[in-house]
Protein backbone atom coordinates (compact mmCIF):
# COMPACT_ATOMS: atom_id res chain seq x y z
CA UNK A 1 0.00 0.00 0.00
CA UNK A 2 1.37 3.41 -0.99
CA UNK A 3 2.38 5.81 1.83
CA UNK A 4 -0.21 8.38 0.72
CA UNK A 5 -2.94 5.75 0.98
CA UNK A 6 -1.79 4.67 4.45
CA UNK A 7 -1.68 8.26 5.69
CA UNK A 8 -5.11 8.98 4.21
CA UNK A 9 -6.68 5.93 5.86
CA UNK A 10 -5.00 6.80 9.16
CA UNK A 11 -6.39 10.35 9.02
CA UNK A 12 -9.89 9.09 8.21
CA UNK A 13 -9.96 6.91 11.28
CA UNK A 14 -8.32 9.59 13.42
CA UNK A 15 -11.15 11.98 12.48
CA UNK A 16 -13.77 9.29 13.11
CA UNK A 17 -12.52 8.07 16.47
CA UNK A 18 -11.83 11.61 17.68
CA UNK A 19 -15.38 12.56 16.70
CA UNK A 20 -16.90 9.60 18.56
CA UNK A 21 -14.88 10.25 21.70
CA UNK A 22 -15.52 13.99 21.52
CA UNK A 23 -19.30 13.64 21.10
CA UNK A 24 -19.41 11.24 24.05
CA UNK A 25 -17.49 13.79 26.15
CA UNK A 26 -18.62 17.03 27.85
CA UNK A 27 -17.26 18.86 24.76
CA UNK A 28 -20.01 17.31 22.61
CA UNK A 29 -21.35 20.61 21.23
CA UNK A 30 -17.92 21.78 20.08
CA UNK A 31 -17.20 18.51 18.27
CA UNK A 32 -20.62 18.52 16.57
CA UNK A 33 -19.91 22.01 15.22
CA UNK A 34 -16.86 20.51 13.47
CA UNK A 35 -19.01 18.10 11.45
CA UNK A 36 -18.75 20.12 8.18
CA UNK A 37 -14.95 20.19 8.56
CA UNK A 38 -14.83 16.44 9.14
CA UNK A 39 -16.99 15.67 6.10
CA UNK A 40 -15.08 18.16 3.97
CA UNK A 41 -11.74 16.60 4.91
CA UNK A 42 -13.08 13.12 4.11
CA UNK A 43 -14.14 14.31 0.67
CA UNK A 44 -10.74 15.97 0.16
CA UNK A 45 -9.01 12.70 1.01
CA UNK A 46 -11.08 10.94 -1.66
CA UNK A 47 -10.22 13.66 -4.19
CA UNK A 48 -6.46 13.70 -3.61
CA UNK A 49 -6.34 9.91 -3.94
CA UNK A 50 -7.98 9.84 -7.36
CA UNK A 51 -5.81 8.10 -9.95
CA UNK A 52 -6.54 10.85 -12.46
CA UNK A 53 -8.32 14.21 -12.52
CA UNK A 54 -9.88 15.94 -15.53
CA UNK A 55 -12.89 18.02 -16.55
CA UNK A 56 -14.83 14.74 -16.73
CA UNK A 57 -14.11 14.17 -13.04
CA UNK A 58 -15.66 17.56 -12.30
CA UNK A 59 -18.69 16.67 -14.45
CA UNK A 60 -19.11 13.33 -12.66
CA UNK A 61 -18.86 14.92 -9.19
CA UNK A 62 -21.27 17.69 -10.20
CA UNK A 63 -24.08 15.23 -10.93
CA UNK A 64 -24.70 14.00 -7.33
CA UNK A 65 -23.74 17.44 -5.94
CA UNK A 66 -26.32 19.35 -7.98
CA UNK A 67 -28.93 16.58 -7.79
CA UNK A 68 -28.51 16.56 -4.03
CA UNK A 69 -28.90 20.33 -3.81
CA UNK A 70 -31.99 20.42 -6.02
CA UNK A 71 -33.84 17.63 -4.24
CA UNK A 72 -32.85 18.84 -0.76
CA UNK A 73 -34.02 22.37 -1.63
CA UNK A 74 -37.38 21.00 -2.76
CA UNK A 75 -37.61 18.99 0.44
CA UNK A 76 -36.64 21.75 2.86
CA UNK A 77 -38.70 24.50 1.23
CA UNK A 78 -41.74 22.61 -0.06
CA UNK A 79 -41.82 19.25 1.73
CA UNK A 80 -41.45 17.43 -1.59
CA UNK A 81 -39.78 14.05 -2.22
CA UNK A 82 -38.39 13.31 1.26
CA UNK A 83 -41.20 14.78 3.35
CA UNK A 84 -41.32 17.84 5.58
CA UNK A 85 -38.04 18.46 7.41
CA UNK A 86 -35.51 21.17 8.19
CA UNK A 87 -31.78 21.37 8.83
CA UNK A 88 -30.28 22.33 12.17
CA UNK A 89 -27.23 24.41 12.99
CA UNK A 90 -24.46 21.81 13.06
CA UNK A 91 -24.01 21.31 9.30
CA UNK A 92 -22.81 24.82 8.63
CA UNK A 93 -23.44 27.32 5.84
CA UNK A 94 -26.77 26.98 4.00
CA UNK A 95 -28.14 28.04 0.63
CA UNK A 96 -31.95 28.04 0.42
CA UNK A 97 -32.00 26.16 3.70
CA UNK A 98 -29.67 23.42 2.43
CA UNK A 99 -26.22 23.07 4.03
CA UNK A 100 -23.49 23.13 1.38
CA UNK A 101 -21.79 20.20 3.10
CA UNK A 102 -24.88 18.05 2.45
CA UNK A 103 -24.35 18.46 -1.31
CA UNK A 104 -20.71 17.45 -0.84
CA UNK A 105 -21.94 14.51 1.20
CA UNK A 106 -24.25 13.41 -1.63
CA UNK A 107 -21.22 13.43 -3.91
CA UNK A 108 -19.00 11.59 -1.42
CA UNK A 109 -21.55 8.88 -0.68
CA UNK A 110 -22.16 8.32 -4.39
CA UNK A 111 -18.42 7.87 -5.00
CA UNK A 112 -17.82 5.43 -2.16
CA UNK A 113 -20.96 3.34 -2.71
CA UNK A 114 -20.18 3.17 -6.43
CA UNK A 115 -16.81 1.65 -5.53
CA UNK A 116 -18.48 -0.83 -3.17
CA UNK A 117 -20.96 -1.80 -5.90
CA UNK A 118 -18.16 -2.22 -8.47
CA UNK A 119 -16.46 -4.62 -6.07
CA UNK A 120 -19.63 -6.75 -5.96
CA UNK A 121 -20.54 -6.91 -9.65
CA UNK A 122 -19.40 -5.85 -13.11
CA UNK A 123 -22.96 -5.50 -14.41
CA UNK A 124 -23.69 -1.80 -14.98
CA UNK A 125 -27.34 -1.86 -13.93
CA UNK A 126 -26.71 -4.02 -10.89
CA UNK A 127 -23.93 -1.62 -9.86
CA UNK A 128 -26.32 1.31 -10.08
CA UNK A 129 -29.02 -0.50 -8.10
CA UNK A 130 -26.58 -1.75 -5.46
CA UNK A 131 -25.01 1.67 -5.07
CA UNK A 132 -28.42 3.25 -4.51
CA UNK A 133 -29.45 0.50 -2.09
CA UNK A 134 -26.28 0.82 -0.01
CA UNK A 135 -26.74 4.60 0.19
CA UNK A 136 -30.34 4.14 1.33
CA UNK A 137 -29.42 1.57 3.98
CA UNK A 138 -26.76 3.91 5.31
CA UNK A 139 -29.37 6.67 5.50
CA UNK A 140 -31.54 4.41 7.68
CA UNK A 141 -28.74 4.33 10.27
CA UNK A 142 -27.94 8.04 9.98
CA UNK A 143 -31.56 9.11 10.45
CA UNK A 144 -31.57 7.78 14.02
CA UNK A 145 -28.91 10.22 15.22
CA UNK A 146 -29.62 13.18 12.91
CA UNK A 147 -32.11 15.00 15.24
CA UNK A 148 -29.98 14.24 18.30
CA UNK A 149 -26.98 15.92 16.66
CA UNK A 150 -29.04 18.86 15.34
CA UNK A 151 -28.29 17.84 11.77
CA UNK A 152 -31.91 17.70 10.57
CA UNK A 153 -35.33 16.65 11.83
CA UNK A 154 -38.61 15.65 10.21
CA UNK A 155 -41.89 17.28 11.11
CA UNK A 156 -43.40 15.44 14.07
CA UNK A 157 -40.10 13.66 14.73
CA UNK A 158 -41.05 10.70 12.50
CA UNK A 159 -39.12 9.76 9.35
CA UNK A 160 -41.71 8.93 6.67
CA UNK A 161 -41.37 5.93 4.38
CA UNK A 162 -41.29 8.30 1.41
CA UNK A 163 -37.91 9.57 2.62
CA UNK A 164 -36.31 6.18 2.01
CA UNK A 165 -38.13 5.61 -1.27
CA UNK A 166 -36.98 9.04 -2.47
CA UNK A 167 -33.43 8.35 -1.27
CA UNK A 168 -33.30 5.15 -3.30
CA UNK A 169 -34.71 6.76 -6.44
CA UNK A 170 -32.50 9.87 -6.30
CA UNK A 171 -29.42 7.86 -5.35
CA UNK A 172 -30.16 5.69 -8.39
CA UNK A 173 -30.17 8.76 -10.63
CA UNK A 174 -26.95 9.99 -9.02
CA UNK A 175 -25.30 6.63 -9.67
CA UNK A 176 -26.62 6.46 -13.22
CA UNK A 177 -24.95 9.79 -14.01
CA UNK A 178 -21.79 9.34 -11.95
CA UNK A 179 -21.00 5.77 -13.01
CA UNK A 180 -21.33 6.66 -16.69
CA UNK A 181 -18.01 8.54 -16.36
CA UNK A 182 -15.97 5.57 -15.07
CA UNK A 183 -13.99 7.69 -12.59
CA UNK A 184 -10.76 5.99 -11.50
CA UNK A 185 -11.11 6.42 -7.75
CA UNK A 186 -9.09 4.68 -5.05
CA UNK A 187 -11.31 1.82 -3.87
CA UNK A 188 -9.34 1.25 -0.65
CA UNK A 189 -10.04 4.84 0.38
CA UNK A 190 -13.72 4.48 -0.52
CA UNK A 191 -14.07 1.34 1.59
CA UNK A 192 -12.54 3.06 4.61
CA UNK A 193 -14.66 6.20 4.16
CA UNK A 194 -17.81 4.08 4.07
CA UNK A 195 -16.68 1.97 7.03
CA UNK A 196 -15.81 5.05 9.09
CA UNK A 197 -19.23 6.62 8.46
CA UNK A 198 -20.98 3.34 9.27
CA UNK A 199 -18.99 2.82 12.48
CA UNK A 200 -19.56 6.41 13.59
CA UNK A 201 -23.33 6.23 13.35
CA UNK A 202 -23.55 2.59 14.49
CA UNK A 203 -21.83 3.56 17.74
CA UNK A 204 -24.58 6.10 18.43
CA UNK A 205 -27.26 3.48 17.92
CA UNK A 206 -25.92 2.05 21.17
CA UNK A 207 -24.74 5.09 23.16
Amino acid sequence: MAPKTKISIGLLWLFTLSGIIGILSPAKDWFLMLTPLNLGLSFLIIAINLKGFSKFTVHAFAIPFLLGFLTEALGVNYGLLFGAYSYGANLGFKIMGVPLIICINWCMLTIVTADLAKFMTHNKWLRIGLGALIMTLLDVIIEVSAPRFDFWEFEGGIVPLQNYLAWFAIAGLAHLGYQSYAIDSQSKISFHVFASIFVFFAVFLIF
